[in-house]
């Protein structure tokens, strides 16, 4: 019998031009003892999460396709926002919905602005969707400011604009009126990605815009503070005409039946999920207060679940490492040189993290 083994060497079909240097997104998986590099919360969901989801999908029928627009799924997620599903829509993640958007509002002939530093992934999402791309710095303080956001949309034109808020890798939320700067001043589709919401306090989030900004765009994740970044579900809140062109490019029954199970758990059980914010909240400010305490280290302000940290040691990420603790490292990105991203763990994974790092500083 012959190997169904595929062959390899010079029939290889060439992957797309503008793909071809690309390397793979993604932060590095390491079997590290102290893990705070991809912004995940370090304590697992409520007890009694899967007992209930395991038992709710006894009752599915998986040799049948999942409902299609998830409709209980989006009532749900409305119910909580106090809004209609008719401006629901979710998918596998966040990204899966900035995707999503790309496809619908971009494309060759469209352009894409987004501000710098920002979350990485942006770029490669317009680069996949053959999207262009422009880009508006922050200020020193990582800020964007009303006048700022208005010159960018007003030079660029764009089509569709996304501004994390919290912006991540940095922290820092964006006021509501740069955001109607952008709005008011362009014609594009206003994508606010609010990642780290759950994490900020209650005025920064932009959902209060959405009466009065008719682009405007929000998009969640339940990865971040409801601690169920494996479950890969997320959501926008927007225009119902948003909600039906994102389904003109969506692929079937993209939403499988028992994420939608456990997503509504999970809904249901809200406020068993949220309620390690405080906690974490505590931590993040102890870890900064300590990092603060090195005169050496420049800490930025954060609303989100992780610190944003620039030293001049070399390689700092490297030597954080061999101590066994796995940053994010962002040296290597624009404005961000000797900067690395620290998640906040729990506390013993914290204490292990400044420990290392106060060992690397007094060797340096």
């Amino acid at each position: 019998m012959t190997s169904p083994t595929p062959t390899t060497g010079v029939s290889r079909v060439p992957v797309r031009p503008d793909l071809a240097s690309v390397e793979p997104y993604g932060a590095p998986q390491l079997d590290v003892s102290v893990r705070l590099n991809t912004n995940e919360t370090a304590e697992p969901p409520p007890p009694g999460f899967l007992e209930e989801v395991g038992r709710r999908i006894q009752g599915l029928e998986l040799n049948r396709y999942p409902d299609r627009p998830h409709q209980r799924l989006r009532e749900a997620l409305a119910g909580r926002l106090q809004i209609t599903a008719e401006y629901v829509w979710a998918a596998n993640g966040s990204n899966e919905i900035l995707q999503q958007l790309l496809q619908a509002y971009g494309g060759p002939d469209r352009l894409a602005l987004y501000v710098r530093p920002g979350y990485s992934m942006y770029p490669e999402l317009c680069r996949t969707s053959l999207t262009p791309t422009a880009q508006v710095d922050l200020d020193d303080a990582f800020e964007l400011s009303a006048d700022v956001a208005a010159a960018a949309v007003a030079q660029h034109d764009p089509d569709i604009v996304m501004v994390p808020s919290p912006n991540n890798p940095v922290g820092t939320p964006v006021a509501h009126d740069a955001l109607r700067a952008l709005h008011d001043g362009s014609r594009a589709l206003i994508v606010v990605d609010e990642a780290y919401i759950e994490f900020a306090d209650d005025h920064v989030s932009a959902l209060p815009l959405l009466a009065e900004l008719p682009r405007l765009v929000i998009v969640r994740t339940m990865s971040k503070a409801f601690r169920l970044a494996g479950l890969r579900l997320g959501y926008l809140v927007g225009p119902s005409w948003v909600v039906e062109d994102v389904q003109k490019v969506r692929l079937p029954y993209h939403l499988d039946a028992i994420k939608q199970v456990a997503a509504l758990v999970a809904i249901e059980q809200e406020a068993a999920f949220l309620e390690h914010r405080e906690r974490l909240a505590a931590e993040r400010d102890r870890v900064a207060a300590a990092l603060r305490g090195h005169d050496t280290l420049q800490v930025f302000p954060s609303a989100a679940n992780f610190v944003l940290v620039r030293s001049a040691v070399p390689d700092l990420f490297g030597r954080l490492l061999e101590h066994g603790v796995l940053v994010r490292d962002f040296s290597d990105k624009p404005r961000l040189a000797g900067c690395v991203r620290v998640t906040i763990g729990t506390g013993a994974e914290n204490d292990a993290f400044l420990a290392a790092l106060d060992e690397v500083l007094a060797s340096a």
